[in-house]
């Protein structure tokens, strides 16, 4: 997973570009490593990449975004509890009020043909996302990389024999300037930022 320090050095649009433009139409197109495709259509939706390699990193991140939005002694919406303990220290509201400053929130999978992030009732119980805040700090994981939704549908089952969640549902329009395409249609803009943890 270097690959993210390379790619967040230079444009990740420009290097896709580079690469493509190097072969005729007619060539077959190379395929992109998981975690460059994820980043390449992560950033094309709008999403805020935040890639870091220890808790530290992640911390000091976290501080920022909340600098960046004022939203330091405001309400957020959480779910999880597990990961509403490791925010602790950031004299944050934590709350099961959905008209929360942000929410913050684990995920299922970061799905790299798309560059969404798979949700599911663990995340975010029942509620539909036009319910949730308009600004989300999703906290993920290297080993949460998947090629396909339907990979990271295959996980969630594999992992909930006993109870499969439901609600599952994806999120990947993050710029409210972004053309719908039939996939992301009905789907709420979010203001996404994405805290990932190097694990691998």
């Amino acid at each position: 997973m270097g690959l993210f320090k390379r790619l967040l050095r230079s444009n990740t649009r420009s290097v896709y570009k580079s690469k493509k433009t190097d072969h005729s139409k007619y060539y077959p197109e190379e395929k992109l490593p998981i975690d460059e495709k994820f980043t390449y259509n992560f950033n094309k939706n709008g999403g805020k990449f935040l890639y870091c390699e220890n808790w530290e990193e992640i911390s000091e991140t976290f501080d920022n975004i909340l600098i960046e939005n004022d939203w330091y002694e405001k309400e957020v919406f959480c779910i999880n509890d597990q990961l509403a303990s490791k925010f602790e220290g950031y004299n944050l509201n934590f709350t099961k009020n959905t008209e929360a400053s942000f929410f913050l929130s684990p995920c299922e999978s970061l799905v790299a043909d798309n560059g969404s992030i798979l949700l599911s009732s663990n995340q975010v119980r029942e509620k539909k996302l036009h319910e949730l805040p308009a600004n989300f700090v999703i906290f993920a994981t290297t080993s949460q990389l998947v090629e396909s939704i339907s990979e990271g549908l295959r996980i969630i089952k594999n992992q909930s024999k006993q109870h499969i969640p439901s609600n599952i549902t994806t999120i990947q329009d993050f710029e409210n300037n972004t053309e719908k395409d039939f996939m992301s249609y009905g789907s709420r803009t979010k203001n996404l930022y994405l805290l990932l943890l190097e694990d691998l």
